[in-house]
């Protein structure tokens, strides 16, 4: 008989409160470091002990606790993107915070990305910023998206800058924008008839609260809602979506994956690829990896500490991190 599948297991968890949220996981291998945003802070993780290193608040220099991003530049400052208070900077004891008046888009940031010649991506809630770190100069693209409120920021092997958005994905080379949304195939279809999802702040500055569901219980569907994206190897793109499940862009079409195929849930907040190639997902009902071929869930049954994986990471030991309300799961071998 062939050999039984042996997959990752959960192996520990680390606990931040049970009503605060992790929404943010980055590996910083140089320090061998994971940072963890939360609704009430950051933590820094050693990688090798799993022991806290450090905890900074707004006492620290933090501009708002409430960090939905985390970014390391080519220079080793941390940037920590927040609901409402800019994106604060830190390195080495020293922290700055820059705001709208310095040229950042906006006050509620979302997203990090870093080109080769070092600049950085900023994803916010009104469009998207280009930084030249050596003059700290913001450039600002707004009407270039196929939609302003910016979330899931990933960059290709050809330098090309992939945004997911509340309306969809958007493209740009260094010349050129292409977008794509649910009408040019990005999301599954509808297959359960779930009400569409009205939780969308466009136009206001009210917060989202990532309500997933509809007046009457059931859950919500708007299949152009990006919130994540990922470069693999092969250079395809995925992008997780809000209600279609996870698209799969290989350069001229968009392969849907849902629960029908085998993923944990169809609302899918957050995405991390291995060395290997194999995908973890982060849903509204557990986390899944896929290896190309197979599916297999964890939940609370298999030990998370919730269902709702907001975000996820992978180690350089090859461990992967899951973050949810409550805390962080570490699932290895």
């Amino acid at each position: 008989m062939p050999a039984k599948d042996v997959f990752p297991r959960v192996i520990e968890s680390f606990e931040v409160g049970e009503n605060v949220v992790v929404r943010a996981l980055t590996v910083e291998p140089k320090n061998n470091a994971l940072w963890v945003g939360t609704s009430v802070g950051v933590h820094e993780i050693d990688l090798a002990t799993h022991k806290l290193r450090n905890t900074f608040n707004r006492d620290s220099g933090l501009a708002n606790e409430y960090v939905f991003a985390i970014g390391v530049d080519k220079e080793g400052y941390k940037w920590f993107g927040t609901n409402a208070g800019g994106a604060s900077r830190y390195r080495d004891g020293i922290w700055k915070t820059y705001f709208p008046m310095h040229g950042l888009a906006d006050y509620w940031v979302y997203s990090f990305a870093n080109q080769r010649n070092g600049e950085m991506w900023i994803g916010t809630w009104a469009g998207v910023n280009r930084v030249d770190l050596g003059t700290m100069k913001f450039t600002t693209y707004v009407k270039e998206l196929i939609n302003e409120w910016a979330y899931g920021i990933a960059v290709d092997d050809q330098d090309r800058v992939w945004i997911g958005t509340e309306g969809g994905v958007s493209m740009y080379d260094g010349k050129i924008w292409r977008s794509w949304s649910h009408k040019d195939g990005l999301g599954a279809i509808n297959k359960n008839k779930r009400a569409p999802s009205s939780n969308t702040g466009l136009g206001t500055r009210s917060r989202h609260d990532l309500s997933m569901l509809s007046g009457d219980g059931g859950l919500t569907y708007n299949p152009s809602y990006v919130f994540a994206l990922q470069v693999a190897p092969d250079q395809s793109v995925w992008a997780t979506t809000w209600g279609g499940g996870v698209s799969r862009f290989d350069g001229k079409h968009w392969h849907n994956y849902t629960t029908r195929d085998g993923l944990a849930g169809d609302i899918v907040y957050s995405i991390a690829q291995e060395p290997n190639g194999v995908l973890w997902f982060g849903t509204n009902n557990g986390l899944s990896r896929y290896d190309g071929k197979k599916w297999h869930n964890y939940d609370k049954t298999t030990g998370l500490l919730e269902n709702n994986v907001y975000a996820v990471a992978v180690a350089p030991n090859g461990e992967i991190w899951a973050g949810s309300r409550r805390g962080v799961t570490i699932i290895g071998r």
